[in-house]
């Protein structure tokens, strides 16, 4: 059975309540490993995921933005080894309710284009596959705020759908993630006034 050993979303700049006319920039970095033993042969599965994010906060409540994201991993196969590149890139829209002067809570809706690239090598030959396709997800979080802007945010997963065509030919992805309480995401906050 696969452990998961750790699981780190760590925030450069993340994401705070909304506040009228604000600049949201932000980003997340995310780091996961699963290591695996069967009869004493350890295997390793590793991956690394960086979202960076801007948005507009037009209202008190309500910030509409771009996020984009870059993820890259790496897995052992039965005869060689698995490289999976990822992007994506689309809008979002985010509703943000202060619960007092230091919580809020927030949700982000977004969708867009995809795109993976597989490599797998065995030995020193390589064969490789594109996808491209579409994304759409909904994640809720808890904000704390600190001081002058800068606070805390945290995330336990959310949910994720994703569709993929490979180039060249007939084969499809559809996967859904429904990843509350299995992920967990924290972050660090900062708003930016505009004039």
């Amino acid at each position: 059975m696969k452990k998961i050993m750790a699981i780190a979303a760590i925030a450069v700049f993340g994401i705070t309540s909304a506040q009228k006319n604000t600049l949201l920039l932000g980003g997340n970095i995310g780091y996961s490993s699963d290591n695996t033993s069967i009869s004493g042969e350890k295997s390793e599965v590793e991956s690394f995921s960086f979202t960076p994010t801007v948005g507009y906060q037009f209202s008190d409540h309500w910030t509409v933005g771009l996020n984009s994201t870059i993820t890259s991993g790496k897995r052992p196969m039965e005869q060689g080894t698995l490289k999976e590149n990822g992007f994506a890139i689309g809008p979002f829209v985010r509703y943000a309710l202060p619960l007092s002067q230091t919580f809020a809570i927030y949700g982000d809706l977004g969708a867009g284009y995809q795109s993976m690239r597989d490599t797998y090598t065995i030995a020193a030959t390589s064969s490789e596959r594109k996808m491209n396709g579409f994304y759409t997800n909904f994640t809720p979080a808890l904000f704390i705020n600190f001081k002058n802007g800068f606070g805390l945010n945290f995330n336990i997963g959310g949910i994720r759908y994703g569709y993929l065509k490979e180039d060249g030919a007939d084969v499809t992805n559809n996967k859904f993630n429904f990843s509350f309480g299995k992920e967990v995401g924290v972050g660090i906050s900062k708003n930016f006034g505009l004039k």
